[in-house]
């Protein structure tokens, strides 16, 4: 059991310290700070440690510990003296302590900023990475605590210490003095030191989930003695998949003469299983999983998948069930994917691991799958079984309380055998954290995502993660900055999935389109305009088109180097009897799967309707399973994915089940593509290794879902090529921002009204904040009465505009609270009486007078700060349409010049600043300019929540902000920085 924190004398007891790692074989461990209560557990720890490690530790034999070493290591005051352990089980593995000194090597206090460091692990623990991780996290709380260095001894033979401190990617020195090397690390973070954790962090979080998918023996812990039930199903199901491991049932209600269930061996516990299992499914009832899961650490399991339900569904109570099942999983170095989880697949021929509730195993492919759903896990599997592609991996977390989507994304970046990552998400638990994991994968192989439950503003049932207030539309937006590809619903995942992991990637948006139905061929290039492809005319081959035909239309097609992609359209050709003909569709597909593999590496789809044996024939040809060298049992599909009813029968048993629902929502088309953002041009970068060759062929039942996965891939396609050149910051801007200088605004204004919501700048304050980062904000003076109104035109210079600040009318034009092109001072005069007769007192309208802009077009800058999402940028047009159409564009702090120039053409609306209908084109440069300078303020200082610049003309040359508002507060915790640690939710 865990110590109970006692009070410090000094300082209380720092449980934000607390956390679970992932160590570099992918096993779990805590790290929290060593208490009084810890002495048994120091004196026992050191017990195992070899002597040569105490002799690298203390420079001499030190075969135990006496009283006062105990004492002294047990007793910190969490400020000048820390010590940290990592646990598992929790019993000690390693161990880590500062004692801040001064500049000649004593003990100290603050404000000294140096302390010397210790490290000690555990001789069969190391090489797991404990050391590294415990560098992390010692050296947070050294900077929390105020040290800004480390200072250590080691003795030049032990190569392993010296090795983590100089593989930490910090700035450190070193010398040798006395017979020893004398280390000093500056524990600033830079950026080689978080690429370092970033890696660490990839390599222990993809092998833990590589652990789960391919362990070297599973038992099932609640496989029933009589058929049917979740863990006699899950049984089955492994053993029909041909599992290459060891497999074992369990189950305390065996008697005691039972040798075999289902052929393998049989028992009442882990204990009476000669060897490791490396991984158990637990299939009990909830009130019996903890008594399962102790069995499974106390007995060496790596990981667990818990097909069990009664959890956070349920409610409180069952949150807090879901809470203590991780942390005891963890607290034995075990990963858990559930509770209430689907199960887990891994087609790899050296594997065949089905430990899940689908009956059948799919077939091998390139594809890999994660899905929050049962429900929708069934759906897919089915939909991508009848389309004739293969998986690598399948995971359907359930609950998702400890391995989630950014796991997944960990593995899929590095598996050799997956080229496309499908992804059904319902929860983000940390969104920053997966637009960069995923931002790195689409780098390499494609990410497809559909987002369930994006308009209730909560988490489904049993997904304990914070949620996020982020609106939908800003999250598509920040994920297709990263790269991925977002579609609506699970049948376009599916039709995106096969089509990239079975064709190139096209080079650009021309489409040429072939086929023997001039009608179908129409509805296919109107598809395309919609979707923002370039199609060439159709050509049609006619009705009495022959295999043949289609042959060398579209080895030609496949020719022109003034195409990028090719659709073929089929119909049921008509004979000479004029009756409608089936056709042989193995001769067709025959003849398309010539012409491709002949052609050049173009993608290439088919829309095909009612001809036999088609959509099979190219399915075999082009499907991303490999073949099995193996006999398989026979697979049906159902014809339509399953009724929420229907997967919850599936999944009943003794275990009190239950199922998520089925969030599937309906597709709309997207908005044409505004102009594109100038970028350098690239070659496409080339496929993954394995990605299967140019002509393997999908095929689609309807030309707008056959166009719309084509415009994904040209849409992905383009990210490539862009991200393979990363945009960049001017340098021009680094000379005309005063950053320590708005430092020091920020830090007064918040002084000054020390309140933890913080506080919003008036204007002159926000415009002399917004000044230090070069955006000008042009000045208004109060007009409480028209004698004013008069007196601060003279000061601004005619022309002028007399304008309302009341909230209930600030920014609404439409409402008769702006008067604009005042010339003289009878002009304002009158202006001011009439707003005064028709909107109320000047008291209530607080105007306001402002020299007048260079006419434009108006625009809305702003920046906010999300706790879970992070810093984003936005722009759109001012304006109620705007508005009411959510016409506003999203991009992550910091931006580049890229990403300044995408965001204005990312728009709806972005027409309008290039010269729509005859208008002069305004001037983009300056607002791209706007926008890297508001992102650099936001960025360089967290405790700038919110900025809106409303409104931004924009005219032919230059731009002028016409009103500014600014919110301060305490920057929110961010949970993407600081030492790696797994969610606890």
């Amino acid at each position: 059991m865990e110590p109970k924190p006692e009070q410090s004398p000094h300082h209380a007891y720092p449980d934000h310290w607390e956390a679970d790692v992932v160590l570099r074989d992918g096993g779990t461990a805590r790290i929290r700070p060593i208490t009084t209560d810890d002495a048994e557990r120091l004196v026992s720890f050191y017990e195992q440690v070899s002597d040569e490690s105490k002799y690298y530790r203390f420079f001499a034999p030190y075969p135990r510990l006496s009283d006062r070493d105990v004492h002294r290591f047990t007793h910190h005051d969490y400020v000048d003296r820390v010590g940290l352990a990592v646990t598992i089980g929790g019993e000690f593995i390693g161990t880590v302590r500062y004692d801040r000194i001064d500049d000649r090597g004593r003990p100290a206090s603050a404000p000294a900023d140096e302390a010397e460091v210790a490290f000690l692990v555990q001789d069969a623990h190391q090489g797991r990475g404990v050391a590294s991780a415990l560098l992390e996290h010692i050296a947070a709380v050294a900077r929390e605590r105020g040290i800004r260095r480390f200072a250590a001894e080691v003795l030049p033979a032990n190569n392993k210490m010296i090795k983590v401190f100089r593989d930490a990617g910090y700035t450190q020195r070193r010398s040798f003095e006395d017979g020893s090397v004398h280390l000093t690390l500056d524990l600033e973070p830079t950026e080689e030191s978080l690429a370092v954790q970033r890696g660490r962090e990839q390599r222990a979080e993809a092998r833990s989930v590589q652990r789960l998918l391919a362990p070297g023996s599973v038992a099932v812990i609640g496989a029933g003695r009589t058929p049917g039930g979740v863990g006699r199903t899950v049984l089955r199901n492994l053993l029909a998949a041909g599992y290459t491991g060891r497999a074992y049932a369990v189950n305390r209600a065996f008697d005691e003469g039972l040798a075999t269930l289902d052929g393998v061996p049989a028992h009442r516990s882990l204990g009476e299983i000669d060897e490791q299992v490396d991984l158990a499914v637990i299939a009990v009832p909830a009130h019996q999983v903890p008594e399962a899961v102790a069995d499974c650490g106390e007995h060496g399991v790596q990981g667990l998948v818990v097909v069990s339900a009664g959890y956070a569904e349920r409610g409180a109570d069952g949150r807090e069930l879901q809470r203590e099942l991780v942390r005891q999983a963890r607290s034995y170095g075990m990963r858990i994917i559930g509770p209430n989880a689907f199960g887990i697949i891994n087609t790899a021929e050296n594997v065949r691991l089905n430990a899940s509730l689908a009956p059948e195993s799919p077939a091998r492919g390139r594809i890999g799958l994660f899905t929050q759903s049962g429900a929708i896990g069934i759906a897919l599997l089915s939909g991508l079984h009848r389309r004739g592609a293969g998986l690598s991996s399948f995971i359907s977390a359930g609950n998702r309380a400890d391995v989630s989507g950014n796991d997944f994304l960990q593995y899929s970046f590095e598996d050799p055998d997956t080229d496309v990552a499908l992804l059904y998400l319902e929860s983000l638990g940390n969104p920053r954290k997966f637009t960069r994991l995923a931002r790195r994968t689409a780098a390499v192989k494609p990410v497809v995502v559909v987002k369930g439950a994006r308009h209730s503003g909560t988490n489904p049932p049993g997904h304990a993660v914070p949620v996020s207030r982020i609106p939908d539309a800003t999250v598509s937006a920040l994920m297709r900055q990263a790269g991925v590809i977002r579609v609506d619903t699970v049948t376009e995942m599916v039709d995106a999935g096969i089509l990239l992991a079975g064709q190139p990637l096209p080079s650009g948006p021309r489409v040429a389109i072939l086929g023997n139905s001039e009608s179908l061929g129409l509805l296919t290039y109107d598809a395309c305009l919609a979707e923002g492809l370039r199609p060439r005319p159709p050509i049609d081959l006619t009705t009495a088109a022959s295999p043949q035909d289609f042959r060398d239309a579209l080895a030609e097609a496949l020719a022109d180097a003034t195409c990028d992609a090719v659709i073929v359209t089929a119909i049921p050709w008509v004979g000479e009897d004029g009756e409608a003909e089936t056709g042989d569709g193995q001769v067709l597909a025959a003849a398309l799967h010539t012409a491709v593999a002949g052609g050049s590496a173009k993608p290439v789809a088919v829309v095909h309707v009612e001809i036999g044996g088609l959509a099979e024939a190219l399915a075999a040809a082009s499907s991303t399973a490999a073949p099995r060298q193996r006999p398989t049992t026979a697979r049906t599909a159902p014809p339509e994915a399953p009724t929420d009813r229907e997967a919850a029968t599936d999944r009943r048993a003794p275990t009190d089940g239950t199922t998520d629902t089925d969030r599937t929502t309906a597709s709309a088309p997207a908005a044409p593509h505004p102009p594109a953002a100038p970028v350098a041009p690239e070659a496409t970068p080339p496929a993954p290794e394995g990605r299967p060759r140019p002509g393997r062929i999908p095929a689609y039942p309807a030309a707008e879902r056959a166009v719309r996965a084509l415009a994904e891939a040209v849409k992905y396609a383009q990210w490539r090529r862009q991200a393979a050149v990363p945009g960049k910051v001017p340098e021009l801007l680094d000379e005309t921002i005063d950053e320590a200088g708005a430092a020091a605004l920020i830090e007064a204004h918040l002084a000054a009204a020390p309140d933890p919501r913080g506080r919003q700048l008036g204007h002159d304050e926000a415009r002399e904040l917004l000044g230090r980062y070069g955006i000008d904000v042009r000045p208004t003076l109060p007009a409480p009465d028209p004698d004013a109104a008069v007196a601060a035109a003279a000061r601004l210079g005619y022309p002028v505009a007399l304008k309302t600040t009341a909230p209930h009318l600030r920014h609404r034009a439409d409402l008769g609270g702006v008067r604009l092109d005042l010339t003289d001072e009878d002009a304002l005069r009158r202006a001011y009486g009439d707003l005064t007769d028709l909107l109320g007192k000047p008291a209530e309208l607080l105007p306001v007078v402002q020299a007048m802009a260079p006419r434009g077009v108006d625009t809305v800058v702003r920046a906010s700060i999300d706790a879970a999402a992070g810093a984003v940028l936005s722009f759109g047009l001012a304006g109620a349409p705007s508005e009411l159409l959510g016409d506003t564009a999203h991009r992550l702090v910091p931006v580049t010049d890229r990403d300044a120039a995408e965001l204005i053409r990312s728009i709806r609306a972005a027409p309008v600043l290039f010269g729509w209908r005859g208008a002069a084109p305004v001037d983009t440069a300056a607002l791209e300019e706007l926008l890297l300078r508001l992102s650099r303020l936001v960025d360089d200082h967290p405790e700038v929540v919110s900025v809106t610049l409303e409104p931004v003309v924009v005219a032919p040359q230059g731009l002028t902000a016409l009103g500014a508002t600014v919110r301060l507060a305490p920057p929110p915790a961010r949970n993407d920085l600081g030492p790696r640690r797994l969610p606890s939710y």
